[in-house]
């Protein structure tokens, strides 16, 4: 697997192509307002980033907070699995990842621990989730509109990524 640094965007996660995240196109001064107008409360935003092979399941921020600031997070499943839960082979509509570039509503916490991806080589955040519940198929672009996805290597992180050097 190679790990490339560059922004990200979207085409789904089982069409095996690269480009924009697609979704909804909206300025980042927009962007803006509606995060420092979402609801609050005792939750988090969640946005799923499949990249083939991986574990990590994507970034959870705290309402309010931009998405620069959101952690790559890998979920543990203990109290709720993952809405993606499924086979990797099968219909694109039924198959781990089909949920590519969702944002989510999530109940849970972070443990504390951090986890280790082999296939990305990234030691992360483990989050514990108590509740999925989606909130829109297709947002758009998550830190910029420049970005682009692939779903063959990593193009979507932010400074709280530390991406391995090899």
């Amino acid at each position: 697997m190679s790990v490339g640094l560059t922004n990200c965007a979207s085409t789904s996660a089982s069409s095996g192509s690269s480009g924009s995240l697609g979704g909804r196109d909206i300025s980042p001064e927009q962007r803006q307002l509606e995060i420092l107008t979402e609801p609050t409360g005792d939750f988090y935003y969640g946005r799923r980033y499949f990249v083939s092979k991986t574990r990590f399941w994507g970034y959870v921020r705290k309402p309010r907070q931009p998405w620069s600031e959101a952690k790559l997070v890998m979920m543990n499943e203990s109290v709720r699995p993952q809405p993606d839960r499924l086979p990797e082979s099968g219909p694109s509509n039924a198959r781990h990842g089909y949920d590519q570039n969702y944002d989510y509503k999530i109940t849970g916490s972070y443990t504390g621990r951090k986890v280790y991806d082999p296939a990305s080589n990234l030691f992360l955040p483990e989050f514990k989730a108590s509740g999925y519940q989606v909130l829109d198929r297709q947002p758009g672009w998550l830190f910029s509109p420049k970005d682009t996805y692939d779903p063959h290597k990593i193009t979507l992180v932010n400074k709280h990524v530390g991406l391995p050097t090899r």
